[in-house]
């Protein structure tokens, strides 16, 4: 029995073809990430690796000085870490878990992006065994004002 036979008629058989492209189509592309980091860096390229394995795609760019990347996308002093992203539109600053960027991703806030200033202890890329500090994600505006995105 032939494909076209099965379904009735071709017209059926081309819709069920284009309704399967169209849904195969609309599924979520992953995240793409351009992130800015050290070459020397080791906690930047496992925070890169835990993006990889949430199914981000990472491209990275090695910089002996990461800090005009920072200044370029408006990143505040104080929330600034050791690697920039740049992700859907938003800056990511330090080890910003890959939940909390989806998070973002979706509510789609008035933002400039979020930040793990400094390196937590127990943050992706910062895993110490079993420690895990409380730390805060901070979101950032373009006046440089900042307040708590999430408390982890």
């Amino acid at each position: 029995m032939s494909r076209l036979n099965r379904y009735g008629s071709p017209l059926v058989f081309l819709f069920l073809v284009t309704v399967y492209t169209a849904c195969s189509q609309s599924e979520a592309k992953p995240p793409e990430v351009m992130v800015f980091k050290s070459p020397t860096c080791s906690c930047c390229t496992k925070w890169v690796q835990h993006l990889t394995d949430e199914g981000f795609i990472v491209s990275t760019t090695d910089m002996n000085d990461v800090s005009p990347m920072k200044r370029k996308y408006g990143l505040p002093s104080n929330m600034a870490s050791c690697h920039t992203a740049i992700v859907g539109g938003y800056v990511v600053e330090g080890h910003v878990p890959a939940d909390v960027i989806r998070r973002m991703l979706k509510e789609k806030p008035d933002i400039v992006g979020i930040s793990v200033p400094g390196m937590p202890v127990g943050t992706p890329g910062m895993e110490m065994g079993d420690r895990v500090v409380s730390y805060a994600v901070m979101a950032f505006t373009t006046d440089g004002s900042s307040s708590v995105y999430e408390q982890r």
